[in-house]
């Protein structure tokens, strides 16, 4: 004998949940971008660019000289989380260098 609301057939409540199925939206994504300036030096955003968003060296050359040329470059495209995460340790790092890069977020698309 079947207790009441365990069925499990293909009329049953339970198979009908199983075979909803749940959308999981991705997490949206922001680009973490880095400013130029007249005073940070281009050593120190290569460093960063390598610490912070592990780049190749030759990737955060490329990026840094983007930077120079253009006035902004991105680092690096994140979920929310990392890109405030990664924004904080920019700062944090130029602060303590006694630099004034600039480091913001914003979402893509």
């Amino acid at each position: 004998m079947a207790g009441r609301g365990n069925r499990t057939d293909s009329q049953g409540d339970l198979s009908t949940a199983l075979e909803r199925k749940v959308r999981v939206q991705p997490p949206r994504l922001y680009r973490v971008l880095l400013h130029n300036d007249d005073y940070t030096t281009m050593e120190f955003v290569v460093e960063v660019l390598m610490g912070v968003f592990h780049r190749t060296e030759k990737e955060a050359i490329e990026i840094m000289l983007h930077i120079h040329r253009r006035g902004v470059g991105e680092a690096g495209v994140y979920p929310r989380e990392v890109a405030e995460s990664r924004v904080a340790k920019v700062s944090r790092l130029a602060r303590e260098a006694e630099f004034p890069l600039l480091c913001t977020m914003e979402p893509t698309g």
